[in-house]
Formats: C-alpha cells, sequence, structure tokens
C-alpha cells in the first residue's frame, strides 16, 4: 500500500467533503500517523472511512473512530494551544495525539488496561509528550477529572446516552464538549458550550453512531 497516496486519498475524499476546512486541522492529519495507532493486523484498515475495532475479542468493544469524524469534532472543538483538554475513551491514542498538538496539555482516561499500554506506547513512539494516559475505572471516567478541572475543552472518543452534568461543569466558562449522544439507531454528535456558571448552549453537528463508552448510565425506561 502506497500509505502517503492513501493518506492523501483520506483527507480529499473522506475529510474536506465533510466541510473540514481548516487548515491546520488537515495539515496536522496529513503529518500524525494514523496507521501507527492501528492495531498491527489491521494496518491496511488505517485509512478507511469506518471504525476500525482496537481489541480483537471484543467486537462490540471500543474503535478507533472513522476519520472524517474525528477531523469534523477536532475542527468544530476549535482547541487552541493555550488550553487544556479532557478526553474520555483514549483507545490507542490517535485522537489524544491529535489534540496534544493543538493544545498545551491533554489528559486522557481510558478503563481498559491493554489500551493504556497500547495507548502510551503509541503516544512515546510519535514523541507526544503533552498528552497523558490515566487508567481509571468505567465509573471513574464517566465522573470525568476533577482535580484536574476547569477544562477548555472535553472530548467524549465514543457515544453516550446523555452527557453528566458533572462533566458540563468540569468546562470553563466559554469551554467546550464533543460528544456522540443519543441511541441506535441514529445518534448525535453535538458541542456543548459553557455560557456561564450555571448554563450551557448546544449545537448538533451531524448523525452519526459509535460505541458505548463504559461506565455511563443509560436513560430510565419506565414500563407501564
Amino acid at each position: 500500500m502506497n500509505t502517503e497516496l492513501a493518506r492523501f486519498n483520506m483527507i480529499e475524499q473522506q475529510i474536506r467533503p465533510w466541510e473540514v476546512l481548516d487548515e491546520n486541522v488537515l495539515s496536522l492529519l496529513a503529518t500524525v500517523k494514523r496507521e501507527d495507532f492501528v492495531p498491527p493486523a489491521l494496518k491496511s484498515l488505517a485509512f478507511a472511512d469506518l471504525q476500525v475495532p482496537l481489541i480483537t475479542d471484543e467486537p462490540n468493544g471500543p474503535v478507533m473512530l472513522e476519520p472524517k469524524i474525528q477531523a469534523k469534532l477536532l475542527q468544530d472543538l476549535q482547541v487552541q494551544r493555550h488550553e487544556k483538554v479532557l478526553e474520555i475513551g483514549t483507545g490507542s491514542g490517535f485522537m489524544a495525539a491529535l489534540l496534544a498538538h493543538r493544545a498545551q496539555q491533554v489528559w486522557t482516561l481510558e478503563c481498559r488496561p491493554a489500551l493504556v499500554a497500547q495507548a502510551r506506547e503509541n503516544l512515546r513512539r510519535a514523541s507526544v509528550t503533552t498528552a497523558r494516559v490515566v487508567e481509571v475505572t468505567p465509573e471513574e471516567g464517566a465522573r470525568g477529572l476533577p482535580a484536574e478541572a476547569p477544562f477548555d475543552a472535553i472530548v467524549l472518543s465514543g457515544s453516550v446516552a446523555e452527557v453528566p452534568r458533572a462533566l458540563l461543569e468540569q468546562l470553563k466558562v466559554g469551554g467546550r464538549l464533543a460528544a456522540i449522544v443519543g441511541e441506535l439507531p441514529i445518534m448525535q454528535a453535538r458541542i456543548y458550550t459553557r455560557v456561564g456558571p450555571e448554563a450551557w448552549s448546544e449545537v448538533d453537528l451531524f448523525e452519526t453512531v459509535a460505541p458505548r463508552l463504559q461506565g455511563f448510565a443509560e436513560r430510565s425506561r419506565f414500563a407501564f
């Protein structure tokens, strides 16, 4: 496989058509080697327009989201160089690497020990020094990282039924949170912005589907 051609085609045929036009984001996607964050047996899928499974014996488990999804979230979060970012759901570390090139500091939480080790090694090999992978239980991950709050931006790299208020409260005023919210068959990628001490705005970006993050509560259902 011609890796550089595949990377070019990913950007031009998948990402640009999704209105990801920020040249800084596109340049970053051309620079950070996505293939180095994909499980070795699946490297041929690194640039494909699909979710790449990260644990072979867990078919409904964590994935690397599609390139266009990661690119769109990165663009719409508008992370700045002086900002501090929290990610929940490290996976293989690729989104953390992208965020680390945009932000001053990235904290990224992962509950699967195998992925913690994988992400740390991937980030080390990519010479990313400003992203710290923290191993947590699923319940701890769903609570965020209050000891390091407030954050300028928070990313949920997976889906949730709804975003807990406890996470929204870890944003600075002006801070943004990106999440994929809802239930099958269609979920919404959404940006929340803290507009005041007790106020948040919401903007829906696009429809998609992603595996659940562990530890987050489902919506209550009442039977009559």
